[in-house]
């Protein structure tokens, strides 16, 4: 089991739905937000490692349940958010963290297909989810939605026309998302990660780890947890004049590049 760090109580009393919490980001951040007080309610298609990462919750003292949805359909949404709010009482910060991982290629080689589901696994499922999710915000007083988009999304990858579009489709409904609810009491943001040390990291092996951290300044992958706690951030109220931004969480790349060998002059000067 990942030992998490135990933030303050910020969000005691507060009700959080996390979309595509079975594993990973999702997981931990689900964790991350029960210690700091929320209700939590999970959601993913894979019912045993949603009830895995429920049981943990409640063993670390906290409160959650955890209810199986596709998240790209609109029923499937709507019974998911009427649970919660049947469950918990209300609906106060959602993270919506539900992707695809598409299979590299170039873009001529790549399905319709294929190319389809990226956006409705990215964009359509984002949109399903912040539709009823403002609804439900909205007559509860506000909220806070957070959405899972990618430094991809940002500036692009070679390969990766698909998950390239979909997070940069994710970004535009989300911008479009704040504005519209700006005085409505709800703010929207989203996360771009970088390289972050997941199950799909995990699973390529040290070599491409490795090759993921000399890619940022920092020359590390990030965690979870670093991540996890930005959610935490933008679904308190320290957040409360943010509203329709994008946060890199990339040790750096998106500042620019730092070559290889700068690096390593930079250690030999603070060596000496």
């Amino acid at each position: 089991m990942i030992e998490i760090s135990h933030p303050d109580r910020r969000l005691a009393g507060k009700t959080a739905l996390i979309v595509g919490a079975s594993r990973g980001i999702g997981a931990v951040t689900a964790r991350v937000l029960a210690q700091a007080g929320a209700l939590v309610m999970l959601a993913a298609r894979d019912a045993a490692a949603l009830a895995a990462v429920t049981d943990a919750i409640v063993a670390e003292g906290g409160q959650a349940d955890f209810m199986t949805a596709d998240t790209t359909d609109d029923a499937s949404v709507a019974a998911l958010v009427e649970q919660t709010l049947s469950r918990f009482g209300g609906l106060d910060i959602a993270f919506n963290n539900a992707t695809d991982a598409s299979r590299p290629m170039p873009l001529a080689q790549m399905e319709p297909e294929d190319f389809e589901r990226a956006i409705r696994a990215n964009v359509h499922g984002t949109f399903v989810a912040m539709r009823r999710q403002i609804r439900a915000m909205l007559d509860g007083g506000g909220g806070s939605i957070v959405n899972m988009a990618s430094l991809a999304g940002v500036q692009g990858v070679a390969n990766l026309a698909g998950y390239v579009t979909g997070k940069a489709g994710v970004i535009a409904l989300s911008k479009v998302a704040a504005l519209d609810y700006a005085d409505q009491g709800i703010r929207v943001n989203v996360l771009a990660p970088g390289p972050i040390l997941t199950h799909h990291l995990e699973a390529a092996g040290e070599a491409a780890q490795q090759q993921a951290a000399r890619a940022t300044p920092m020359r590390r992958v990030g965690t979870a947890e670093e991540v996890a706690k930005a959610v935490l951030w933008l679904g308190s109220d320290d957040s409360s004049y943010v509203t329709g931004t994008v946060l890199p969480i990339d040790g750096g790349q998106s500042a620019g590049a730092k070559p290889e060998r700068m690096y390593r002059q930079g250690e030999a000067m603070t060596a000496a």
